[in-house]
């Protein structure tokens, strides 16, 4: 489990699972979200839940969305500072499980 900030002052937590990190991953959630700008704010946030609701619809049993929006996207706490912050999270363990990846592959 992680926790992720989720307003600048601090005083707002989001716990992220790694079934969420990994849903993001398999659905290649944040593949073109941000801009080349790199700012990420509310509209931003808009398109991520609406990706997702697409999503849904099109796959109505699956329980791993529902949870990923349950507990991360459509938390109250959630905002632009939050999906931030969670972008670095998801970055960064992709880093380390790509890296984890390479590793066990080259030991094979």
């Amino acid at each position: 489990m992680y926790e992720i900030q989720t307003n600048a002052k601090g005083s707002r937590q989001l716990t992220v699972t790694e079934e969420n990190l990994i849903t993001i991953e398999k659905y290649g959630l944040f593949r073109h979200l941000v801009d080349s700008t790199g700012i990420i704010d509310e509209m931003v946030l808009d398109k991520l839940r609406l990706n997702v609701r697409a999503l849904m619809e099109t796959h109505p049993d699956n329980g791993e969305l529902v949870e990923l929006c349950k507990d991360v996207l459509f938390h109250d706490n959630m905002k632009a500072f939050g999906l931030q912050q969670l972008h670095r999270l998801y970055e960064n363990w992709l880093t380390v499980h790509n890296e984890l990846d390479t590793h066990h592959t080259e030991s094979l």
